[in-house]
This record gives structure tokens, sequence and C-alpha cells, in this order.
């Protein structure tokens, strides 16, 4: 009796140079690709959220003294951006336009995205507007927010009996 014998044939057993580990990377590829194609193009750094439109990615960390975020927003102009921060947290809003609409070229795909967005970040405590920084280079957007002085962390050695 031989391996090929064996193969049920619903999984092309019976065909001349039938490799079962080829079969099964075939259809480990297909699943993936259909999951895949159902996925949104996030091939650049915008996210796609189908109430807002565009959303940047963020980084989020905190020290003992301060809440930093770096925003990703390539294509957007400095005075296109507006930063608050309230009770709710910090707010970005941005919206990043598109250069000129060239109606001689006949496109056959385009993958930059345009429009508006925003997008709240919630903070765990509230924080003194006033001495929040923010500063954008090169399309990154980097905010920094100092912690009140009752939320620090104060760090204290402790004694191992």
């Amino acid at each position: 009796m031989t391996m090929k014998s064996l193969i049920p044939s619903i999984w092309g057993g019976r065909e001349e140079n039938y490799n079962p580990f080829e079969v099964l990377q075939n259809e480990v590829d297909r699943v993936f690709g259909d999951f895949n194609q159902r996925l949104p193009l996030v091939s650049d750094v915008w996210l796609k959220n189908g109430r807002n439109g565009l959303m940047p990615r963020v980084d989020i960390s905190e020290t003992d003294n301060a809440i930093h975020v770096t925003a990703e927003l390539p294509g957007v102009e400095e005075k296109d951006i507006d930063v608050s921060v309230d009770n709710s947290g910090l707010t970005i809003k941005a919206e990043k336009k598109a250069e000129k609409e060239d109606k001689s070229k006949n496109y056959h795909l385009v993958e930059r995205t345009y429009g508006m967005f925003q997008r709240t970040i919630p903070l765990p405590y509230e924080i003194d507007a006033d001495k929040v920084d923010a500063k954008f280079d090169k399309g990154v957007l980097t905010i920094n927010m100092p912690k009140p002085a009752e939320v620090k962390t104060k760090k204290r050695k402790v004694k191992i009996q």
C-alpha cells in the first residue's frame, strides 16, 4: 500500500506528483490571503476608522513625571493641527489636505489618504493644560503632559527582613 492510496481523493491524493505539504501550504496561504483582503489597507501610518474616517497611529508612554504622546501625521501641515486638553482627555484634531487635483492624469491607483480626523485619548487624571508642551517636526507630533504633584510617583526604599 502506498502513501498516495491512503490520502483521500478530495485532497487530490490520486493525482500524479501529489505533495500533501504543498496542498496544506496552499490552503494556509488561501485562508490568510482571504483574511488580509478583508482588512483595510494600512500600508502607511493612517488607520481607517469607520466612523471618523482617518486615525493616526500613536505611541503613549509614561514616566514618573509626565505622560508622552507621539502621533505620526505625515502630509499634515502644522497649521491644520489642533491639540486640546480637557476633563475627557487629550484631543488631537487634524486635516490632511490633497495638494491639488490633476484631471489630465489617468490614475490607476491612489493609496494616499486625505481627510479630517479627531482622536481623544482618555487620561487617568486631570492635566494642567497650561503646562502641556507640543512640538511638530517632520510629520511627527510630540506632546508632553506633566503629571500633577499629587499624582507623581514617589519611590521609597523598602527594607527586606
